[in-house]
């Protein structure tokens, strides 16, 4: 009899594995045939930018705390591409569309929510008017629409949740395909637009968004909200758009820059993020002139689950990066780069990220070489070479999305997230830069690639053509000619070659992990703090990776000198205790379980948090605890990384 039962038992549960495996194949063969049947430039939007395109978006928002929803209409300037065009489609995930009409005449137009498609959400169909279907004719098209409480791009904070504990908080992240769930819009980075927005919020709150604020008013018809203006005159791609609402305090850093906060945490971040005017600085001096206006600053809560977003006039990061003293604040120079790499030359698709962020990491290398060393430059890009390795080992070194363009159709580009476009990217570059006669031969290369593709988003077809015909009469045919594309393009798992780096910061760290690697309980009397005494932050955050990739574990005896010695538990940098935390749960240290979880609960990067989660969840004793830490936690955190973890968990 119970064998019998556990047989109907495995089928069942058979049945439920051939049901959801089958599932997923459908799903992902009605994406591909639609994208194939529309023509599409970007697989990750179901939009049709080939044939109607939007120009700008006019935004006007109320946003909802106790409903968590914003309410609002956007008011889309189209322009048609081609003739006889019936229909806009636009992108949306989890909207509810009130109305539709002519903006101009206020037509009812008829739309249509067609069925989902996962995960990129529901098209929304839309008939245009007779004076909108021809080559050339424009509109502006009035949707008024609410997002849901679970919108994808929306962190709605409780008070408690905040570090005043008296007021709620909201934030974005848009990012790679979120930003359709907060308003419908061709949600690829194929399409730029300008926007205005007006955004109603409780009036004891302040509204700012990846724009130029226009100051704000009393709302005139409810004395308990005020709204804020903004006008975003550069075209941008929507994956930029970003709102956040909350109690918050500025400080004015340099003569562009501000920094926003909770008050509690403004003036340690103003103090954190002191120099980031002369990071502007270094990077016009590279790239070309800053054309944004101001570069101000947010600092999030910490359930942000990225180290830093390159908002345009507003660049989100995270509280990890407040060590108290500036040894993270190579991130800001990251996106302080992506005004010129990423904003302002975008990747036509997140197949192409690697244009984004490759250039990114390379650009913001160069902006703290100017500010302290080349020596520096090339210490960053050996760890970023670790990181790589990492990143190929947790995909497998065949794995589609350990390409530098891997193939995303049908795939969520969150799943694709690493540091593989960064790190892979910037290899190439650096080994070209060697190829090239050097880096001021590539300083120059990269004011003319910003130059010729300003406002525009292009594919590594492109970016390959214009780098040739760039250095085709300074550099020799044969040496241009030696370059394995294929191999830096399309083949996955470590790049094809490994540039020489200077490793004079370096080698102090691997000298110490060499004799903590082969180190037993007799050499413990050989250690002592002297060993790290001269060390900066990014170099014991060095010889920590090193020693993860030459001994994952060690035993409790070494643990506990190693803490002894070099207070690595004390540390307030996040890269130094991440790495500090995974070395003993690596090694089945039953005493971190516990600063692991908190470590996890206190802060929401995915940088940190997947690879700990995972951690935890491979150590027998930690797997329970790890599981039902994150049920309790999930809520409090963005959906993106809820979501990735979950998956980690095999939850999802």
């Amino acid at each position: 009899m119970i064998s019998r039962r556990l047989s109907t038992v495995i089928v069942f549960i058979f049945i439920g594995l051939i049901s959801s495996l089958f599932y997923n194949i459908i799903q992902v063969y009605i994406s591909t045939i639609y994208h194939r049947n529309m023509g599409r430039v970007d697989s990750s939007s179901l939009s049709s930018p080939d044939k109607v395109i939007t120009t700008n978006i006019k935004l006007t928002w109320a946003v909802d705390f106790e409903e968590k929803t914003i309410k609002g209409t956007a008011v889309l300037d189209i322009k048609t591409l081609e003739d006889s065009v019936t229909h806009l489609v636009l992108d949306t995930s989890n909207l509810t569309i009130h109305s539709v009409q002519d903006f101009e005449t206020g037509q009812k137009l008829q739309f249509q929510l067609k069925e989902t498609v996962k995960p990129y959400g529901q098209p929304l169909e839309i008939k245009l008017p007779l004076s909108t279907q021809k080559r050339g004719n424009v509109a502006q098209i009035a949707i008024e629409y609410v997002t849901s409480p679970d919108a994808s791009a929306l962190a709605w904070m409780a008070p408690e949740q905040t570090s005043g504990k008296k007021h709620p908080y909201l934030y974005s992240q848009c990012q790679p395909i979120h930003a359709r769930s907060i308003m419908p819009c061709q949600d690829t980075p194929a399409v730029k637009v300008t926007y205005q927005a007006n955004v109603t919020v409780p009036q004891e709150l302040t509204a700012l968004m990846s724009a130029t604020r226009m100051g704000n008013d009393l709302s005139p018809t409810d004395a308990t909200q005020r709204v804020y203006k903004f006008e975003q005159n550069v075209p941008i791609p929507s994956y930029l758009f970003a709102v956040v609402v909350g109690a918050l305090d500025s400080r004015q850093i340099g003569p562009r820059s501000s920094v926003w906060s909770e008050a509690d945490i403004v003036e340690d971040a103003a103090m954190e993020f002191e120099d980031t005017e002369k990071m502007i600085a270094a990077a016009e001096s590279i790239a070309g002139e800053y054309i944004w206006g101001h570069y101000d600053l947010l600092v999030l809560p910490p359930s942000f689950p990225f180290g830093g977003m390159e908002n345009p006039c507003l660049t989100f990061v995270t509280p990890t990066l407040l060590a108290g003293d500036k040894s993270l604040a190579n991130v800001i120079a990251h996106e302080i780069a992506h005004s010129w790499t990423g904003n302002f030359v975008t990747n036509l698709n997140w197949e192409h990220f690697w244009l984004n962020e490759g250039h990114t990491v390379y650009l913001e290398r160069k902006i703290i070489a100017k500010l302290t060393d080349e020596k520096t430059r090339h210490f960053q890009a050996i760890g970023g070479w670790k990181e790589l390795i990492n990143s190929v080992k947790t995909f497998g070194e065949t794995h589609k999305f350990t390409q530098l363009i891997p193939p995303l159709e049908g795939s969520d580009p969150d799943d694709a997230f690493s540091s593989i476009p960064y790190e892979k990217g910037h290899t190439l570059l650096f080994y070209l830069e060697t190829l090239v006669g050097g880096s001021e031969e590539m300083d120059g290369y990269l004011k003319h690639y910003v130059k010729k593709f300003a406002f525009k988003s292009i594919t590594t077809d492109e970016w390959k053509e214009c780098f040739l015909g760039y250095f085709k009469n300074k550099v020799s045919s044969d040496v241009l000619d030696s370059i394995d594309w294929d191999a830096w393009f399309t083949k996955p798992g470590m790049p094809p070659v490994k540039p020489q780096y200077n490793t004079i910061l370096a080698d102090a760290c691997t000298n110490l992990s060499d004799r903590w690697s082969k180190a037993s309980e007799d050499d413990l009397k050989s250690f002592s703090s002297d060993d790290v005494a001269d060390f900066s932050a990014m170099q014991k955050k060095e010889f920590l990776e090193q020693l993860l990739h030459k001994r994952a574990t060690l035993p409790e005896s070494l643990l506990k000198a190693m803490d002894e010695n070099y207070q690595f538990s004390a540390s307030k940098n996040s890269e130094i205790k991440f790495r500090w935390l995974k070395l003993q749960i690596n090694s089945k240290h039953e005493p971190a379980i516990d600063p692991a979880l908190d470590f996890v609960s206190r802060q929401g990067r995915m940088k940190f948090v997947r690879p700990l989660y995972r951690a935890l969840y491979a150590f027998d004793k930690a797997k329970d605890k790890a599981v039902n830490n994150f049920k309790v936690q999930r809520k409090f955190m963005h959906p993106i990384s809820s979501n990735m973890v979950a998956k980690d968990l095999h939850l999802d």
